[in-house]
């Protein structure tokens, strides 16, 4: 049996439309790490973009299980002495709540020069309005 391998000119990509509200931030970032790396497919292979394009809206409504919005930080370090800094959940839903569904599926993906072309297709919007009507984007269900 022969290995496959899928051409360019066989890579067809959809685009998927994600409502965001009441979900479970981890369990939302799998559904997304999943579609953008194309794993649905059945001409997936790891070394090649065969992923889809995946667009959330109402990031700003995303549940977070637990106590989470108030004890979950977000720790950013700039290099420098004294450089740390930590900010909560709850203020990153306030002023970046696309932010929080982000960093999920940035650390979902693996850590190659792969992963930086498959998040380009990664958009995500706080509100219900977003510019990507024209694709027509198939609603899933997560």
């Amino acid at each position: 049996m022969k290995t496959t391998l899928p051409r360019e000119a066989e890579i067809c990509r959809a685009w998927y439309l994600i409502n965001a509200e009441n979900k479970v931030l981890g369990r939302l970032a799998v559904v997304i790490a999943n579609l953008i790396r194309g794993k649905t497919k059945p001409i997936f292979v790891h070394h090649m973009d065969v992923g889809d394009y995946v667009v959330v809206v109402n990031a700003r409504k995303v549940k977070l299980t637990g106590k989470k919005n108030d004890q979950k930080l977000y720790v950013n370090y700039s290099g420098y002495r004294h450089g740390l800094k930590s900010v909560q959940a709850s203020m990153i839903r306030q002023r970046h709540p696309e932010r929080m569904i982000y960093d999920a599926v940035k650390r979902m993906l693996p850590k190659n020069r792969l992963m930086r072309t498959v998040f380009q297709r990664l958009k995500v919007y706080a509100d219900s309005e977003h510019p990507h009507a024209a694709q027509n984007p198939k609603v899933l269900e997560c």
